[in-house]
């Protein structure tokens, strides 16, 4: 989480949304270039919304193609802070993770490369058995999340997961409407995670702050569909985890599409008769309700603006 000494009037929204949008330009439905993705990506750390923003997310097949995009852009003086990075693995989980202990060494060690540093992974892996010779396969210098699927019982990959540092991913989106899962399946999610106690991230879908009917590309003409709003999902799963709301709740929680039905205040957010204070809300994100991947950075800080929450 990034330094809460200069916290916003509405300190509860401020913790919510704490380096909370992984940068994910390079993927649909952006699809980058990868110089424009790390130009963009130098940008927002120094923007004025940079409290907001978490990894740049990457294919690990693409890092050489990321170190010669980057080269005039990593920081390199030792005080700096390395750029922070997620790596999206692979089939072949033994030679990706290779590859990203060789990158990191390189970064560490030679100041010309530039600062940077991969210690999240991403892993598109649902077979328990799998899941769990991963885990053991996987240094601890790495946290590894593995997308889970929500239209079929994902209880005993998040079964696997407890315990072992491992956390679960949710995808919550897509370009095209069948992409989007339930509300209902998202809150399940949510609550077998918390049960298990294994913190999670999302991905996809989550460019606005409050559930709604969007454009799904950025193409004339795109596919429209009724897209999760971020601050709905983290709400919920703050909700979740510090006042043990129930599936139902949790779902309605997803589906509100009224914003002042959220009320952010200086000590805390009510949603209807709940209330979660400051503490909760940071420690549902510190350690619980990580993250999630987005193509755009730009938008989901214009929204909250739009919004009049920023």
């Amino acid at each position: 989480m990034s330094d809460q000494h200069a916290l916003k009037p509405a300190d509860s929204l401020r913790l919510l949304t704490d380096a909370l949008v992984d940068y994910a330009g390079l993927f649909p439905p952006s699809k980058l270039p990868m110089a424009h993705a790390v130009r963009n990506y130098a940008e927002h750390l120094h923007s004025d919304d940079a409290w907001m923003l978490g990894r740049f997310i990457i294919p690990v097949s693409r890092l050489s193609e990321f170190e010669t995009a980057a080269a005039s852009l990593l920081p390199r003086e030792p005080d700096e802070e390395p750029w922070m990075l997620s790596a999206l693995v692979g089939a072949d989980a033994d030679a990706d993770i290779e590859a990203i202990f060789e990158f990191n060494r390189t970064h560490a060690e030679d100041h010309r490369a530039g600062l940077a540093v991969i210690d999240a992974i991403e892993l598109k892996r649902d077979d328990p058995f799998e899941i769990d010779r991963l885990m053991r396969l996987i240094p601890e210098q790495l946290t590894p999340y593995f997308e889970l699927p929500t239209d079929t019982d994902n209880r005993p990959a998040i079964t696997a997961l407890a315990g072992t540092g491992g956390r679960a991913k949710i995808r919550c989106g897509g370009i095209t409407p069948d992409l989007f899962p339930d509300a209902a399946d998202v809150a399940r999610f949510i609550a077998h995670c918390s049960a298990a106690d294994v913190p999670f991230k999302a991905t996809a879908g989550l460019h606005h702050p409050i559930r709604a009917e969007h454009n799904l590309t950025y193409e004339d003409n795109p596919p429209r569909g009724v897209m999760h709003g971020f601050l709905n999902v983290f709400l919920a799963a703050a909700f979740v985890r510090k006042a043990r709301v129930e599936i139902e709740e949790a779902t309605a929680i997803i589906e509100t599409t009224d914003v002042s039905a959220f009320r952010f205040g200086p000590d805390g957010v009510r949603w209807g008769d709940k209330s979660l204070d400051n503490a909760r809300i940071a420690a549902a994100r510190e350690s619980f309700a990580i993250s999630y991947g987005s193509c755009s950075f730009t938008e989901p800080a214009a929204d909250l603006r739009a919004l009049g929450l920023l």
